[in-house]
């Protein structure tokens, strides 16, 4: 049987003593699987993405993408930056260098990172922007560019690093109604391209169509998960009937 690609075990967060934001979250993730994480506001969604990559750094447990593992009770930084190789993130915000074209901050990781010749880089960048329907605006600052745009720019970015998984959180959370499908329609690409991706969204008819498996979160657990029919069309968990009953 295949290992998975991503595992995490007994991952625990907490700000404080008081505030719990992820209990004992366990889950695997297999290539090419697309999840989508959905659930109340302060649930844990986004933190438990962050810790995924250590913008947030966990309180207990152990987090492995590929080769790399790293438990938050004794790791070194080079493990993090190693562990975030295999990683990309996609923000609500964008996250873009406004001084920089899209082409730029396309290629900005791969020159200063990967330390790749710019040359490389930019056929990369600019393979990327025509994927995700952006090779037109290249030369344009994010101040130039629409939210569905910038977020389009954000996705090639993060496709660049070539990871073994892309976060998303909330990629369209920010954006005007009209905007969002331009986004959601390049994220079910790289679905059918067989990109591993987890998301944090709450477009829960999007999730039905992208994912291939949907995960429930309430009070910083996993409650439920499960194929999107599952859990969308034909919920038993009495808290996730309750949540889908305001959002579909």
């Amino acid at each position: 049987m295949e290992k998975p690609l991503v595992q995490v075990e007994h991952l625990y967060k907490e700000f404080g003593k008081e505030t719990k934001v992820l209990k004992d979250i366990n889950l695997a993730i297999n290539k090419n699987e697309v999840i989508a994480i959905i659930g109340p506001s302060g649930t844990g969604k986004s933190t438990l993405l962050r810790c995924l990559n250590y913008l947030t750094i966990p309180t207990k447990g152990v987090i492995t993408i590929g080769e790399i593992r790293v438990d938050a009770q004794d790791y070194h930084k080079k493990d993090v930056l190693e562990l975030r190789k295999h990683s990309s993130m996609v923000f609500q915000g964008y996250h873009l260098f406004k001084n920089k074209t899209a082409m730029e901050n396309v290629m900005e990781a791969l020159v200063t990172v990967h330390k790749m010749k710019k040359k490389e880089a930019k056929d990369i960048a600019l393979e990327l922007l025509a994927k995700v329907g952006m090779l037109e605006r290249k030369d344009f600052y994010p101040s130039k560019l629409s939210g569905g745009q910038q977020q389009r720019v954000g996705i090639a970015r993060a496709l660049a690093v070539n990871p073994n998984v892309i976060l998303f959180d909330e990629p369209t959370s920010a954006l005007d109604p009209e905007l969002v499908g331009e986004v959601l329609q390049t994220i079910q690409q790289l679905a059918k391209d067989g990109t591993t991706m987890i998301l944090v969204t709450h477009e829960v008819r999007f999730a039905r169509e992208v994912a291939t498996r949907v995960l429930f979160m309430d009070e910083g657990q996993i409650a439920a998960q499960g194929t999107p029919e599952e859990i969308l069309d034909t919920p038993s968990h009495p808290r996730l009937k309750q949540f889908l009953k305001y959002v579909n």
